[in-house]
């Protein structure tokens, strides 16, 4: 995959707009999560912990982060799509300004609402994203690159990652809680769910989608936006044909 695949078909303007709605909708999501403080999602948890050591914001930690571990896809030979790089820079912007605007919610009547809203939306935001069909986010690039590349299992390969993630942003000052173990246990089947409902049919995605890679793989997933939480583990038949038949992110939600 290029960054220029899939740039085609009758339904590009739609695929586009799911792609750019799914990712400002997933920082949008993140920085709930982090406002309702109650824990982060597994990469939110090293966003916040690298925020807070260095001064910087966390959604330009987001991006620096991201733009890092791109950078790691050189040498196990993945390539970025436009949802890729896209990936990098729209979730950090989208994330900062949406801190700029939701002030701290203080009590746990105001911060369940948070966290709840938070994890549905991420859920909503992932299944636009990853229908769009624009190549998958750093982190999940990472992960499905290090699970070709060694054999393993895509399940040990993200735990693995997700593990060190969560206990290296928590060692940086980072907001482990309650909130990370729900967003673990709730945002595969909210991923799910939603995919389904904004995949494009099959019949229109043999235009639009990029040709099938033989080293693709399958495995389950989560979002990334490079997100985190736990592998989604559909059940056979639940992900659509359009999606999961030829792209990178299909590799990914496959069973």
């Amino acid at each position: 995959m290029s960054i220029a695949s899939g740039l085609h078909g009758r339904h590009l303007t739609r695929r586009l707009v799911q792609l750019y709605a799914g990712l400002t909708l997933y920082g949008v999501s993140s920085a709930l999560l982090v406002r309702s403080g109650l824990g982060l999602e597994p990469w939110g948890v090293l966003h916040q912990g690298l925020a807070e050591k260095t001064g910087l914001t966390i959604g330009v930690v987001s991006i620096i982060v991201g733009a890092v571990v791109l950078l790691l896809w050189v040498p196990i030979r993945q390539r970025p799509g436009l949802g890729t790089v896209s990936n990098v820079f729209a979730i950090g912007l989208a994330m900062d300004g949406t801190l700029a605007l939701v002030p701290d919610v203080d009590g746990l009547a105001g911060q369940v609402p948070l966290l709840a809203l938070g994890i549905v939306l991420n859920g909503v935001a992932t299944g636009l994203y990853i229908a769009a069909r624009f190549g998958p986010g750093p982190r999940d690039g990472l992960m499905t690159g290090l699970h070709r590349l060694t054999g393993r299992s895509i399940r040990l390969v993200r735990t693995a990652i997700e593990v060190v993630v969560v206990a290296t942003g928590f060692l940086l000052g980072g907001s482990v809680g309650v909130g990370t173990v729900l967003y673990a246990l709730a945002i595969g089947p909210l991923a799910q769910f939603f995919l389904r409902r904004f995949a494009v049919p099959e019949h229109e995605a043999d235009d639009a989608a990029p040709a099938p890679r033989p080293d693709s793989g399958g495995s389950p997933l989560t979002p990334e936006p490079d997100s985190g939480g736990s592998p989604l583990t559909p059940e056979p038949g639940s992900v659509p044909s359009s999606v999961a038949a030829v792209t990178p992110e299909g590799a990914i939600l496959r069973p």
